[in-house]
């Protein structure tokens, strides 16, 4: 008979029972590693705010890009705003957003944004600054600081083709509300004025450039007459200049989308947008109500407006255009390139020529300036004429001493 040992039987539970609870032990460890990692997750990812994509941004030397308001869903179109600086440093854009289209007619009210660093980056929501009151839009904004320290807004409220006029609205706290319009053009017609176009002469006298393509029981007609309304009480009352300014008879447009700027010597010089391959130039020598009769200039452009203002730290004129001057014969006619220029001169002569946009399909124009220390914004299109070339605005910031290079 084979004798074996006898087997502890208490012995071997008792290890059993032990394996049996270090098994289960390291099973629940593992479970609440892993729900304490899921938890984790969860917790951190509804911390985190879910961040929109912000506006594309391109640097170069001396240039920061931000295509801060490309169209959208419901909103084809963002083109024509102002700037203003408010008094505790924030940069207000206020510009036209389309919601009914993307012609000049379609649905639109102003909106705005704000930027608290000079212009670099801006709030990603829109501010509604303006509802459309009128039977097409409100459009092309002109943001004024005026000299009592009030913020005036000028807007076109567009309601047929026979009725668009501006308006302004005044605020005394930093467009926290505004004042009820007020119309600042009596007799009924078609009216264009540009955005950033109305200016405060040192006098303290408001200007309003404009071209009028039609009055009340006329036809509507591309060809633009230039003219100017003016104001000595601070926009409550207004007065039309004595002078009209004809394009020659061949121009189909006209004189059309024109700017004032205020020479050094006390005239007035007033560009206009015409089809005669250049800006046409008047002069004013009487605060805006005689003008000299318009002659071509040798700012080479297309059928597209210019934006001219003076360097508050240099004293020299900004031009920002389309320069065409012996632009390549495939390029002719289209708003491209986006060009910057110095006049020390008061706009005799221009120099330090450069392109900031050269897109051969780019769509540059309606252009807003405010000089922020040592930088220059530009508010203006920069769509693709292939898809929309009004569609998306962008701001443009150019440093100063880089102009000069």
């Amino acid at each position: 008979m084979l004798l074996t040992k006898p087997l502890d039987v208490r012995r071997t539970s008792r290890e059993g029972r032990l394996a049996d609870i270090l098994r289960r032990s390291a099973t629940c460890c593992r479970v609440v590693r892993i729900a304490v990692v899921l938890a984790a997750i969860l917790v951190l990812g509804a911390r985190r705010p879910v961040v929109a994509a912000g506006p594309r941004v391109v640097q170069t030397e001396g240039v920061r890009r931000i295509r801060l308001l490309p169209p959208g869903e419901g909103n084809p179109r963002n083109s024509e705003g102002d700037f203003v600086r408010l008094k505790d440093g924030r940069i207000l854009f206020v510009y036209t957003h389309f919601t009914g289209g993307g012609s000049d007619h379609s649905a639109a009210h102003l909106a705005g944004r704000f930027s608290r660093d000079g212009g670099k980056t801006w709030t990603e929501r829109d501010v509604v600054i303006l509802e459309n009151e009128a039977k097409m839009n409100v459009m092309s904004v002109s943001l004024l600081r005026l000299d009592d320290g009030r913020i005036a807004l000028f807007y076109l409220r567009k309601n047929s083709l026979d009725d668009c006029r501006p308006y302004v609205r005044f605020s005394d706290n930093e467009t926290q509300s505004w004042s009820k319009p007020r119309l600042c053009i009596e007799p009924v017609g078609y009216y264009v004025v540009n955005n950033d176009r109305v200016v405060q002469l040192r006098s303290g006298r408001l200007i309003i450039p404009t071209s009028r393509h039609n009055l009340t029981g006329g036809t509507w007609t591309g060809r633009g007459v230039s003219l100017c309304y003016y104001s000595d009480d601070r926009g409550r009352t207004w007065t039309k200049s004595q002078s009209e300014l004809e394009a020659p008879r061949q121009s189909r447009s006209g004189l059309q989308e024109p700017g004032i700027v205020e020479l050094k010597d006390g005239r007035l010089m007033m560009f206009c947008r015409t089809d005669q391959g250049s800006q046409y130039l008047s002069y004013s020598k009487d605060a805006g109500r005689t003008w000299s009769h318009a002659v071509p200039s040798n700012i080479i452009s297309p059928v597209s407006p210019a934006s001219i203002e003076r360097i508050p730290s240099t004293g020299d004129l900004l031009l920002v255009d389309n320069n065409h001057d012996h632009i390549d014969p495939a390029r002719r006619g289209k708003r491209t390139p986006l060009t910057v220029a110095i006049s020390k001169d008061d706009g005799r002569t221009w120099q330090h020529a450069k392109n900031l946009e050269d897109d051969p399909h780019g769509w540059y124009c309606y252009t807003a300036i405010l000089f922020a220390g040592d930088h220059v914004l530009l508010g203006h299109c920069a769509g693709d004429r292939r898809t929309g070339g009004l569609s998306l605005t962008q701001i443009t910031l150019v440093n100063l001493d880089w102009l000069y290079r």
